[in-house]
Protein backbone atom coordinates (compact mmCIF):
# COMPACT_ATOMS: atom_id res chain seq x y z
CA UNK A 1 0.00 0.00 0.00
CA UNK A 2 1.37 3.42 -1.01
CA UNK A 3 -1.57 5.66 -0.21
CA UNK A 4 -0.94 9.39 -0.58
CA UNK A 5 -3.27 12.31 0.15
CA UNK A 6 -2.57 15.91 -0.76
CA UNK A 7 -5.12 18.54 0.19
CA UNK A 8 -6.13 21.71 1.97
CA UNK A 9 -8.94 22.44 4.40
CA UNK A 10 -10.32 25.08 6.75
CA UNK A 11 -7.59 24.02 9.20
CA UNK A 12 -4.72 24.75 6.81
CA UNK A 13 -5.97 27.55 4.56
CA UNK A 14 -7.90 30.80 4.99
CA UNK A 15 -11.43 30.91 3.66
CA UNK A 16 -10.38 33.26 0.88
CA UNK A 17 -8.04 30.60 -0.54
CA UNK A 18 -10.53 27.76 -0.07
CA UNK A 19 -13.15 29.87 -1.80
CA UNK A 20 -11.00 30.31 -4.90
CA UNK A 21 -9.76 26.72 -4.90
CA UNK A 22 -13.20 25.10 -4.91
CA UNK A 23 -13.78 22.39 -7.54
CA UNK A 24 -16.89 22.14 -9.69
CA UNK A 25 -18.27 18.70 -10.62
CA UNK A 26 -16.67 18.89 -14.06
CA UNK A 27 -13.34 19.94 -12.53
CA UNK A 28 -13.43 16.94 -10.17
CA UNK A 29 -13.96 14.56 -13.08
CA UNK A 30 -11.11 16.08 -15.09
CA UNK A 31 -8.85 16.04 -12.03
CA UNK A 32 -9.42 12.31 -11.49
CA UNK A 33 -8.83 11.53 -15.14
CA UNK A 34 -5.61 13.54 -15.25
CA UNK A 35 -4.41 11.99 -11.99
CA UNK A 36 -4.72 8.49 -13.43
CA UNK A 37 -2.95 9.63 -16.58
CA UNK A 38 -0.04 10.84 -14.45
CA UNK A 39 2.77 8.32 -14.07
CA UNK A 40 2.99 7.98 -10.27
CA UNK A 41 -0.74 7.22 -9.67
CA UNK A 42 -2.59 3.96 -10.37
CA UNK A 43 -5.95 4.87 -8.76
CA UNK A 44 -7.47 7.99 -7.23
CA UNK A 45 -10.44 9.67 -5.55
CA UNK A 46 -11.22 13.32 -4.78
CA UNK A 47 -13.06 14.52 -1.67
CA UNK A 48 -14.32 18.06 -2.27
CA UNK A 49 -16.62 19.76 0.24
CA UNK A 50 -17.34 23.34 1.24
CA UNK A 51 -14.31 23.39 3.53
CA UNK A 52 -11.84 20.85 2.12
CA UNK A 53 -10.32 19.61 -1.14
CA UNK A 54 -8.34 16.37 -0.91
CA UNK A 55 -6.88 14.15 -3.61
CA UNK A 56 -6.24 10.51 -2.65
CA UNK A 57 -4.08 8.28 -4.83
CA UNK A 58 -2.18 4.99 -4.82
CA UNK A 59 1.31 5.96 -5.94
CA UNK A 60 4.50 4.04 -6.54
CA UNK A 61 6.83 6.97 -5.76
CA UNK A 62 6.32 9.31 -2.83
CA UNK A 63 8.19 12.46 -3.91
CA UNK A 64 7.05 12.23 -7.51
CA UNK A 65 3.51 11.60 -6.29
CA UNK A 66 3.49 14.69 -4.03
CA UNK A 67 4.82 16.89 -6.83
CA UNK A 68 2.33 15.55 -9.39
CA UNK A 69 -0.75 15.68 -7.15
CA UNK A 70 0.09 19.19 -5.93
CA UNK A 71 0.50 20.40 -9.49
CA UNK A 72 -2.78 18.83 -10.58
CA UNK A 73 -4.66 20.40 -7.65
CA UNK A 74 -3.27 23.81 -8.57
CA UNK A 75 -4.15 23.38 -12.26
CA UNK A 76 -7.74 22.33 -11.68
CA UNK A 77 -8.49 24.62 -8.75
CA UNK A 78 -7.33 27.72 -10.58
CA UNK A 79 -4.97 28.81 -7.79
CA UNK A 80 -1.30 29.07 -8.72
CA UNK A 81 1.00 26.39 -7.34
CA UNK A 82 3.25 28.89 -5.55
CA UNK A 83 0.26 30.44 -3.79
CA UNK A 84 -1.39 27.10 -3.02
CA UNK A 85 1.66 25.19 -1.74
CA UNK A 86 1.95 26.86 1.71
CA UNK A 87 -1.58 25.71 2.55
CA UNK A 88 -1.27 22.09 1.37
CA UNK A 89 -0.83 19.12 3.73
CA UNK A 90 0.49 15.70 2.83
CA UNK A 91 -0.22 12.34 4.50
CA UNK A 92 1.28 9.01 3.46
CA UNK A 93 0.33 5.37 4.07
CA UNK A 94 -0.95 4.85 7.65
CA UNK A 95 -1.08 8.61 8.31
CA UNK A 96 -3.26 9.04 5.22
CA UNK A 97 -5.59 6.30 6.46
CA UNK A 98 -5.73 7.93 9.90
CA UNK A 99 -6.60 11.26 8.32
CA UNK A 100 -9.52 9.92 6.26
CA UNK A 101 -10.92 7.92 9.19
CA UNK A 102 -10.76 11.06 11.37
CA UNK A 103 -12.53 13.03 8.66
CA UNK A 104 -15.22 10.34 8.39
CA UNK A 105 -15.86 10.52 12.13
CA UNK A 106 -16.25 14.29 12.05
CA UNK A 107 -13.10 14.94 14.07
CA UNK A 108 -11.65 17.16 11.34
CA UNK A 109 -14.89 18.98 10.52
CA UNK A 110 -15.52 22.66 11.12
CA UNK A 111 -18.25 21.54 13.53
CA UNK A 112 -16.90 18.50 15.37
CA UNK A 113 -19.07 15.41 15.08
CA UNK A 114 -21.20 16.51 12.12
CA UNK A 115 -22.43 13.56 10.12
CA UNK A 116 -22.87 15.08 6.67
CA UNK A 117 -19.27 14.24 5.76
CA UNK A 118 -20.22 10.55 5.52
CA UNK A 119 -22.50 11.30 2.59
CA UNK A 120 -19.75 13.32 0.93
CA UNK A 121 -17.26 10.44 1.32
CA UNK A 122 -19.83 8.08 -0.18
CA UNK A 123 -20.28 10.45 -3.13
CA UNK A 124 -16.50 10.65 -3.63
CA UNK A 125 -16.24 6.85 -3.77
CA UNK A 126 -19.23 6.58 -6.12
CA UNK A 127 -17.60 9.07 -8.51
CA UNK A 128 -14.33 7.12 -8.46
CA UNK A 129 -16.19 3.89 -9.19
CA UNK A 130 -18.19 5.49 -11.98
CA UNK A 131 -15.02 6.80 -13.65
CA UNK A 132 -13.10 3.57 -12.85
CA UNK A 133 -10.42 5.52 -11.01
CA UNK A 134 -11.08 3.70 -7.71
CA UNK A 135 -9.13 0.45 -7.56
CA UNK A 136 -8.70 -2.10 -4.81
CA UNK A 137 -6.99 0.27 -2.35
CA UNK A 138 -9.35 3.24 -2.80
CA UNK A 139 -12.41 0.98 -2.67
CA UNK A 140 -11.25 -0.72 0.52
CA UNK A 141 -10.15 2.57 2.11
CA UNK A 142 -13.34 4.55 1.49
CA UNK A 143 -15.62 1.62 2.30
CA UNK A 144 -13.84 1.16 5.62
CA UNK A 145 -13.92 4.92 6.30
CA UNK A 146 -17.71 4.82 5.97
CA UNK A 147 -17.90 1.90 8.41
CA UNK A 148 -15.59 3.63 10.89
CA UNK A 149 -17.64 6.83 10.72
CA UNK A 150 -20.88 4.95 11.33
CA UNK A 151 -19.29 3.05 14.20
CA UNK A 152 -18.14 6.29 15.82
CA UNK A 153 -21.64 7.75 15.66
CA UNK A 154 -23.34 4.59 16.93
CA UNK A 155 -20.92 3.66 19.73
CA UNK A 156 -20.15 7.12 21.13
CA UNK A 157 -21.84 10.41 21.79
CA UNK A 158 -19.79 12.27 19.17
CA UNK A 159 -23.06 13.74 17.88
CA UNK A 160 -23.27 15.68 21.13
CA UNK A 161 -19.89 17.30 20.48
CA UNK A 162 -21.25 19.25 17.57
CA UNK A 163 -24.00 19.53 15.02
CA UNK A 164 -24.27 19.71 11.30
CA UNK A 165 -23.00 22.86 9.65
CA UNK A 166 -26.60 23.81 8.86
CA UNK A 167 -27.77 23.52 12.47
CA UNK A 168 -24.72 25.36 13.73
CA UNK A 169 -25.27 28.11 11.18
CA UNK A 170 -28.91 28.53 12.19
CA UNK A 171 -27.84 28.79 15.83
CA UNK A 172 -25.55 31.65 14.86
CA UNK A 173 -28.40 33.36 13.03
CA UNK A 174 -30.58 32.98 16.13
CA UNK A 175 -27.83 34.83 18.02
CA UNK A 176 -28.30 33.20 21.41
CA UNK A 177 -32.07 32.70 21.17
CA UNK A 178 -33.70 29.29 21.08
CA UNK A 179 -33.53 28.18 17.43
CA UNK A 180 -37.07 26.80 17.37
CA UNK A 181 -38.50 29.99 18.81
CA UNK A 182 -36.41 32.08 16.44
CA UNK A 183 -37.57 30.08 13.40
CA UNK A 184 -41.26 29.85 14.34
CA UNK A 185 -42.41 33.10 12.71
CA UNK A 186 -39.88 33.30 9.89
CA UNK A 187 -40.36 33.32 6.14
CA UNK A 188 -37.18 31.65 4.89
CA UNK A 189 -35.79 31.64 1.37
CA UNK A 190 -33.49 28.69 0.54
CA UNK A 191 -31.38 29.17 -2.59
CA UNK A 192 -30.25 25.94 -4.22
CA UNK A 193 -31.62 22.40 -4.16
CA UNK A 194 -28.41 20.38 -3.83
CA UNK A 195 -27.43 18.23 -0.88
CA UNK A 196 -26.54 21.09 1.50
CA UNK A 197 -29.50 23.26 0.52
CA UNK A 198 -31.85 20.29 0.80
CA UNK A 199 -30.48 19.56 4.26
CA UNK A 200 -31.04 23.20 5.22
CA UNK A 201 -34.60 23.15 3.89
CA UNK A 202 -35.35 19.90 5.71
CA UNK A 203 -33.94 21.31 8.96
CA UNK A 204 -36.01 24.47 8.61
CA UNK A 205 -39.13 22.43 7.90
CA UNK A 206 -38.49 20.43 11.05
CA UNK A 207 -38.23 23.72 12.95
CA UNK A 208 -41.70 24.62 11.62
CA UNK A 209 -40.91 27.95 9.98
CA UNK A 210 -43.92 29.97 8.85
CA UNK A 211 -43.10 29.66 5.14
CA UNK A 212 -40.33 28.02 3.14
CA UNK A 213 -39.46 29.16 -0.38
CA UNK A 214 -37.05 27.12 -2.52
CA UNK A 215 -35.28 28.87 -5.41
CA UNK A 216 -33.17 26.89 -7.84
CA UNK A 217 -31.73 27.19 -11.32
CA UNK A 218 -33.68 24.05 -12.28
CA UNK A 219 -37.21 24.86 -11.20
CA UNK A 220 -38.39 21.23 -11.38
CA UNK A 221 -35.87 20.22 -8.75
CA UNK A 222 -37.00 23.01 -6.46
CA UNK A 223 -40.62 21.96 -6.98
CA UNK A 224 -39.86 18.35 -6.01
CA UNK A 225 -38.14 19.48 -2.81
CA UNK A 226 -40.95 21.90 -1.93
CA UNK A 227 -43.56 19.22 -2.58
CA UNK A 228 -41.74 16.76 -0.30
CA UNK A 229 -41.48 19.29 2.51
CA UNK A 230 -45.06 20.46 2.09
CA UNK A 231 -46.69 17.02 2.23
CA UNK A 232 -49.66 16.64 4.61
CA UNK A 233 -48.41 17.62 8.04
CA UNK A 234 -45.46 19.51 6.58
CA UNK A 235 -44.74 23.23 6.34
CA UNK A 236 -46.01 25.74 3.82
CA UNK A 237 -43.46 25.38 1.03
CA UNK A 238 -43.29 26.59 -2.55
CA UNK A 239 -40.75 26.78 -5.36
CA UNK A 240 -39.67 29.75 -7.44
CA UNK A 241 -37.32 30.31 -10.35
CA UNK A 242 -34.05 32.16 -9.82
CA UNK A 243 -35.37 35.21 -11.66
CA UNK A 244 -37.88 35.63 -8.84
CA UNK A 245 -35.23 36.16 -6.16
CA UNK A 246 -35.59 39.95 -6.01
CA UNK A 247 -39.29 39.73 -5.20
CA UNK A 248 -38.79 36.97 -2.63
CA UNK A 249 -36.05 38.93 -0.87
CA UNK A 250 -38.50 41.70 -0.04
CA UNK A 251 -40.66 39.19 1.86
CA UNK A 252 -37.98 36.98 3.42
CA UNK A 253 -36.94 37.18 7.07
CA UNK A 254 -34.00 34.84 6.51
CA UNK A 255 -32.07 33.43 3.55
CA UNK A 256 -29.97 30.26 3.39
CA UNK A 257 -27.87 29.91 0.25
CA UNK A 258 -25.65 27.09 -0.98
CA UNK A 259 -25.30 26.77 -4.74
CA UNK A 260 -22.53 25.68 -7.05
CA UNK A 261 -22.30 29.12 -8.64
CA UNK A 262 -18.84 30.50 -9.29
CA UNK A 263 -19.99 34.11 -8.82
CA UNK A 264 -22.14 35.95 -6.32
CA UNK A 265 -25.81 34.99 -6.19
CA UNK A 266 -26.83 37.86 -3.90
CA UNK A 267 -25.02 41.19 -4.10
CA UNK A 268 -25.03 43.93 -1.50
CA UNK A 269 -27.04 46.03 -3.96
CA UNK A 270 -29.79 43.42 -4.25
CA UNK A 271 -30.08 43.11 -0.48
CA UNK A 272 -30.14 46.88 -0.08
CA UNK A 273 -32.87 47.13 -2.73
CA UNK A 274 -34.95 44.52 -0.90
CA UNK A 275 -34.56 46.39 2.39
CA UNK A 276 -35.70 49.59 0.72
CA UNK A 277 -38.99 47.97 -0.32
CA UNK A 278 -40.02 46.53 3.02
CA UNK A 279 -41.05 47.19 5.66
CA UNK A 280 -43.10 50.24 4.68
CA UNK A 281 -41.88 53.64 5.80
CA UNK A 282 -43.54 55.21 8.89
CA UNK A 283 -46.22 57.88 8.52
CA UNK A 284 -44.58 61.30 8.32
CA UNK A 285 -47.25 62.75 10.59
CA UNK A 286 -46.86 60.19 13.27
CA UNK A 287 -44.92 62.49 15.57
CA UNK A 288 -42.95 60.31 17.93
CA UNK A 289 -42.69 57.54 15.28
CA UNK A 290 -39.99 59.65 13.63
CA UNK A 291 -37.76 59.39 16.69
CA UNK A 292 -34.53 57.54 16.12
CA UNK A 293 -34.50 54.02 17.63
CA UNK A 294 -32.97 53.80 21.08
CA UNK A 295 -29.31 52.88 20.83
CA UNK A 296 -28.82 54.05 17.23
CA UNK A 297 -26.05 56.50 16.37
CA UNK A 298 -28.52 59.35 15.85
CA UNK A 299 -30.16 58.73 19.23
CA UNK A 300 -26.79 58.65 20.97
CA UNK A 301 -25.66 61.89 19.32
CA UNK A 302 -28.96 63.54 20.25
CA UNK A 303 -28.52 62.37 23.83
CA UNK A 304 -25.04 63.85 23.96
CA UNK A 305 -26.25 67.13 22.49
CA UNK A 306 -29.16 67.37 24.95
CA UNK A 307 -26.83 66.56 27.80
CA UNK A 308 -24.51 69.45 26.90
CA UNK A 309 -27.40 71.86 26.37
CA UNK A 310 -26.73 72.27 22.66
CA UNK A 311 -30.10 70.82 21.61
CA UNK A 312 -33.09 71.12 23.88
CA UNK A 313 -34.88 67.77 24.18
CA UNK A 314 -36.59 67.34 27.52
CA UNK A 315 -37.77 63.86 26.51
CA UNK A 316 -34.15 62.66 26.64
CA UNK A 317 -33.51 63.77 30.18
CA UNK A 318 -32.55 60.90 32.40
CA UNK A 319 -32.77 58.42 29.53
CA UNK A 320 -30.49 55.41 29.51
CA UNK A 321 -29.98 53.50 26.29
CA UNK A 322 -29.50 50.08 27.79
CA UNK A 323 -26.63 48.01 26.47
CA UNK A 324 -25.22 50.85 24.40
CA UNK A 325 -23.99 52.47 27.61
CA UNK A 326 -25.23 55.93 26.56
CA UNK A 327 -26.84 58.00 29.29
CA UNK A 328 -26.93 61.56 30.50
CA UNK A 329 -23.96 60.95 32.79
CA UNK A 330 -21.36 62.06 30.26
CA UNK A 331 -20.06 58.71 29.02
CA UNK A 332 -20.70 56.81 25.80
CA UNK A 333 -19.59 53.20 26.16
CA UNK A 334 -20.09 50.37 23.71
CA UNK A 335 -20.15 46.92 25.24
CA UNK A 336 -17.61 44.43 23.91
CA UNK A 337 -16.35 41.05 24.91
CA UNK A 338 -13.64 42.63 27.08
CA UNK A 339 -15.72 45.26 28.90
CA UNK A 340 -16.38 48.87 27.99
CA UNK A 341 -14.38 52.05 27.92
CA UNK A 342 -15.87 55.56 28.14
CA UNK A 343 -15.28 57.97 25.29
CA UNK A 344 -15.50 61.73 25.84
CA UNK A 345 -18.61 63.41 24.53
CA UNK A 346 -18.17 65.33 21.28
CA UNK A 347 -17.49 69.01 21.95
CA UNK A 348 -18.26 71.99 19.73
CA UNK A 349 -15.28 74.38 19.46
CA UNK A 350 -15.87 77.94 20.64
CA UNK A 351 -15.50 81.04 18.50
CA UNK A 352 -17.30 82.79 15.62
CA UNK A 353 -15.57 80.69 13.01
CA UNK A 354 -17.40 77.67 14.42
CA UNK A 355 -20.81 79.30 14.56
CA UNK A 356 -22.14 77.13 11.76
CA UNK A 357 -20.65 73.92 13.15
CA UNK A 358 -22.91 70.96 13.62
CA UNK A 359 -24.43 71.23 17.14
CA UNK A 360 -23.62 67.59 17.88
CA UNK A 361 -20.02 67.71 16.69
CA UNK A 362 -20.35 66.52 13.08
CA UNK A 363 -19.53 68.60 10.04
CA UNK A 364 -19.75 67.93 6.32
CA UNK A 365 -16.22 66.62 6.17
CA UNK A 366 -17.11 63.78 8.50
CA UNK A 367 -20.67 63.13 7.34
CA UNK A 368 -19.77 60.23 5.04
CA UNK A 369 -17.51 58.77 7.70
CA UNK A 370 -20.34 58.95 10.22
CA UNK A 371 -22.75 57.17 7.90
CA UNK A 372 -20.21 54.41 7.36
CA UNK A 373 -19.49 54.25 11.09
CA UNK A 374 -23.20 53.98 11.85
CA UNK A 375 -23.49 50.80 9.82
CA UNK A 376 -20.33 49.32 11.33
CA UNK A 377 -21.39 50.13 14.90
CA UNK A 378 -24.83 48.64 14.34
CA UNK A 379 -23.20 45.48 13.00
CA UNK A 380 -20.41 45.34 15.58
CA UNK A 381 -19.58 42.14 17.37
CA UNK A 382 -20.92 41.50 20.83
CA UNK A 383 -20.32 38.78 23.34
CA UNK A 384 -23.01 36.15 23.96
CA UNK A 385 -22.73 33.84 26.92
CA UNK A 386 -24.53 30.51 26.63
CA UNK A 387 -24.54 27.25 28.56
CA UNK A 388 -21.83 25.94 26.25
CA UNK A 389 -19.51 28.90 26.67
CA UNK A 390 -18.90 32.43 25.47
CA UNK A 391 -18.96 33.49 21.84
CA UNK A 392 -18.86 36.72 19.87
CA UNK A 393 -21.51 37.41 17.27
CA UNK A 394 -22.25 40.07 14.72
CA UNK A 395 -25.45 41.83 15.61
CA UNK A 396 -27.08 45.03 14.52
CA UNK A 397 -29.98 45.51 16.88
CA UNK A 398 -33.20 44.91 14.97
CA UNK A 399 -32.41 42.41 12.22
CA UNK A 400 -34.56 42.87 9.14
CA UNK A 401 -33.04 39.97 7.21
CA UNK A 402 -30.68 37.20 8.39
CA UNK A 403 -28.39 35.60 5.82
CA UNK A 404 -26.66 32.21 6.07
CA UNK A 405 -24.12 31.53 3.31
CA UNK A 406 -22.93 27.92 3.27
CA UNK A 407 -21.44 28.02 -0.23
CA UNK A 408 -17.82 27.80 -1.22
CA UNK A 409 -17.08 30.02 -3.08
CA UNK A 410 -19.49 32.33 -1.32
CA UNK A 411 -22.95 33.06 -2.71
CA UNK A 412 -23.58 36.26 -0.75
CA UNK A 413 -21.52 39.43 -1.01
CA UNK A 414 -19.56 39.88 2.22
CA UNK A 415 -20.19 43.62 2.04
CA UNK A 416 -23.80 43.12 3.16
CA UNK A 417 -22.67 43.07 6.78
CA UNK A 418 -22.29 46.85 6.50
CA UNK A 419 -25.99 47.26 5.77
CA UNK A 420 -28.18 48.25 8.71
CA UNK A 421 -30.74 45.56 9.52
CA UNK A 422 -28.66 42.69 8.10
CA UNK A 423 -26.97 39.82 9.89
CA UNK A 424 -24.62 37.67 7.79
CA UNK A 425 -23.24 34.30 8.85
CA UNK A 426 -20.86 32.64 6.39
CA UNK A 427 -18.24 29.90 6.34
CA UNK A 428 -15.59 32.23 7.72
CA UNK A 429 -17.67 33.40 10.68
CA UNK A 430 -18.74 29.81 11.36
CA UNK A 431 -15.09 28.79 11.53
CA UNK A 432 -14.41 31.56 14.04
CA UNK A 433 -17.46 30.67 16.14
CA UNK A 434 -16.64 26.95 16.21
CA UNK A 435 -12.97 27.40 17.08
CA UNK A 436 -13.74 27.63 20.80
CA UNK A 437 -16.62 25.13 20.83
CA UNK A 438 -16.36 22.74 23.78
CA UNK A 439 -15.13 19.23 23.00
CA UNK A 440 -17.18 16.40 24.43
CA UNK A 441 -15.46 13.58 26.34
CA UNK A 442 -16.69 11.25 23.58
CA UNK A 443 -14.13 12.74 21.22
CA UNK A 444 -11.35 10.88 23.04
CA UNK A 445 -13.25 7.63 22.61
CA UNK A 446 -13.64 8.30 18.89
CA UNK A 447 -9.93 8.95 18.59
CA UNK A 448 -9.24 5.55 20.15
CA UNK A 449 -11.64 3.94 17.69
CA UNK A 450 -9.83 5.62 14.81
CA UNK A 451 -6.42 4.42 16.05
CA UNK A 452 -7.64 0.84 16.41
CA UNK A 453 -9.29 0.88 13.00
CA UNK A 454 -6.18 2.28 11.33
CA UNK A 455 -4.07 -0.55 12.79
CA UNK A 456 -6.63 -3.15 11.70
CA UNK A 457 -6.88 -1.68 8.21
CA UNK A 458 -3.12 -1.64 7.78
CA UNK A 459 -2.85 -5.27 8.89
CA UNK A 460 -5.65 -6.32 6.55
CA UNK A 461 -4.08 -4.50 3.62
CA UNK A 462 -0.69 -6.05 4.22
CA UNK A 463 -2.25 -9.48 4.49
CA UNK A 464 -4.28 -8.86 1.34
CA UNK A 465 -1.11 -7.80 -0.45
CA UNK A 466 0.38 -11.26 -0.01
CA UNK A 467 -2.82 -13.17 -0.85
CA UNK A 468 -2.28 -13.11 -4.66
CA UNK A 469 1.19 -14.55 -4.13
CA UNK A 470 -0.17 -17.35 -1.91
CA UNK A 471 -2.91 -18.09 -4.45
CA UNK A 472 -0.34 -18.16 -7.24
CA UNK A 473 1.81 -20.58 -5.20
CA UNK A 474 -1.10 -22.94 -4.62
CA UNK A 475 -2.07 -22.72 -8.30
CA UNK A 476 1.46 -23.67 -9.30
CA UNK A 477 1.39 -26.62 -6.86
CA UNK A 478 -1.96 -27.80 -8.31
CA UNK A 479 -0.51 -27.63 -11.83
CA UNK A 480 2.49 -29.74 -10.75
CA UNK A 481 0.17 -32.36 -9.25
CA UNK A 482 -1.93 -32.46 -12.43
CA UNK A 483 1.14 -32.94 -14.63
CA UNK A 484 2.57 -35.70 -12.43
CA UNK A 485 -0.76 -37.54 -12.24
CA UNK A 486 -1.06 -37.49 -16.03
CA UNK A 487 2.46 -38.89 -16.33
CA UNK A 488 1.65 -41.63 -13.74
CA UNK A 489 -1.50 -42.68 -15.56
CA UNK A 490 0.54 -43.10 -18.75
CA UNK A 491 2.93 -45.42 -17.01
CA UNK A 492 0.39 -47.36 -14.91
CA UNK A 493 -2.33 -48.11 -17.44
CA UNK A 494 -3.83 -50.91 -15.36
CA UNK A 495 -5.17 -48.62 -12.64
CA UNK A 496 -8.93 -48.50 -12.31
CA UNK A 497 -10.90 -45.31 -11.60
CA UNK A 498 -11.00 -45.84 -7.84
CA UNK A 499 -7.25 -46.39 -7.61
CA UNK A 500 -6.45 -43.29 -9.70
CA UNK A 501 -8.75 -41.17 -7.51
CA UNK A 502 -7.11 -42.45 -4.33
CA UNK A 503 -3.59 -41.72 -5.63
CA UNK A 504 -4.65 -38.24 -6.83
CA UNK A 505 -6.18 -37.40 -3.47
CA UNK A 506 -3.10 -38.64 -1.59
CA UNK A 507 -0.70 -36.53 -3.67
CA UNK A 508 -2.85 -33.44 -3.28
CA UNK A 509 -3.09 -33.99 0.47
CA UNK A 510 0.71 -34.18 0.72
CA UNK A 511 1.11 -30.93 -1.21
CA UNK A 512 -1.53 -29.15 0.90
CA UNK A 513 0.14 -30.22 4.14
CA UNK A 514 3.53 -29.05 2.93
CA UNK A 515 2.16 -25.64 1.95
CA UNK A 516 -0.23 -25.11 4.86
CA UNK A 517 2.24 -24.04 7.57
CA UNK A 518 4.34 -21.67 5.44
CA UNK A 519 1.33 -19.98 3.81
CA UNK A 520 -0.48 -19.44 7.12
CA UNK A 521 2.68 -18.15 8.73
CA UNK A 522 3.51 -15.83 5.85
CA UNK A 523 0.03 -14.27 6.09
CA UNK A 524 0.56 -13.65 9.79
CA UNK A 525 3.96 -12.10 9.19
CA UNK A 526 2.63 -10.01 6.30
CA UNK A 527 0.06 -8.33 8.57
CA UNK A 528 2.89 -6.79 10.60
CA UNK A 529 4.68 -3.55 9.59
CA UNK A 530 7.22 -4.33 6.89
CA UNK A 531 5.50 -7.62 6.11
CA UNK A 532 5.16 -6.86 2.41
CA UNK A 533 8.68 -8.21 1.91
CA UNK A 534 7.48 -11.76 2.60
CA UNK A 535 5.47 -11.75 -0.62
CA UNK A 536 8.64 -10.90 -2.52
CA UNK A 537 10.46 -13.70 -0.73
CA UNK A 538 7.80 -16.25 -1.71
CA UNK A 539 7.89 -15.18 -5.36
CA UNK A 540 11.67 -15.48 -5.38
CA UNK A 541 11.90 -18.83 -3.53
CA UNK A 542 9.29 -20.58 -5.68
CA UNK A 543 10.12 -18.74 -8.91
CA UNK A 544 6.56 -17.60 -9.35
CA UNK A 545 5.61 -15.85 -12.56
CA UNK A 546 4.85 -12.15 -11.74
CA UNK A 547 2.16 -12.16 -14.42
CA UNK A 548 0.39 -15.03 -12.67
CA UNK A 549 0.36 -13.06 -9.42
CA UNK A 550 -0.91 -9.96 -11.22
CA UNK A 551 -3.67 -11.92 -12.92
CA UNK A 552 -4.94 -13.07 -9.51
CA UNK A 553 -5.13 -9.43 -8.39
CA UNK A 554 -6.97 -8.42 -11.55
CA UNK A 555 -9.47 -11.25 -11.13
CA UNK A 556 -10.15 -10.03 -7.59
CA UNK A 557 -10.74 -6.45 -8.78
CA UNK A 558 -13.03 -7.60 -11.61
CA UNK A 559 -15.44 -9.13 -9.12
CA UNK A 560 -18.67 -7.17 -9.83
CA UNK A 561 -19.74 -7.42 -6.18
CA UNK A 562 -16.57 -5.88 -4.78
CA UNK A 563 -16.68 -2.51 -3.05
CA UNK A 564 -19.88 -1.09 -4.51
CA UNK A 565 -21.53 1.74 -2.60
Amino acid sequence: MSLLVVGLSHRSAPVSVLERASLSSDAQIKLLQDTLAAEPATEAAVLATCNRIELYADVDKFHAGVAELSTLLAQHSGVGLEELTPYLYVHYEDRAVHHLFSVACGLDSMVVGEGQILGQIKDALALGQELHTAGRLINDLFQQALRVGKRAHSETGIDRAGQSLVTFGLEQLADGADVEEWAADKRVLVIGAGSMSSLAATTLARLRVRELVIANRTLERAERLAAALGEPGGVTARAVAMDGLDDELTRADAVVSCTGATGLVLTAESIAAALAVAPSAPDAGAGDSLRAPDGSLVARLAAAAARDGRVADKSLAGTSFGDTGVSNTGTDAVTSGRGSAPDPAPQTPAGPEFADACPVGLNDRHADEAAQHAAWVDNAGRTIRTASGTRTTRANGDVRIALLDLAMPRDIDGAVHRLAGVRLVDIESLAEASADAPMAADVDQVRRIVSDEVAAFGAAQRAAHITPTVVALRTMAADVVAVEMARLEGRLTGLDEKQRAEINQTVRRVVDKLLHAPTVRVKQLASEPGGAGYADALRTLFDLDPETVASVSRADMNDPNRGRV
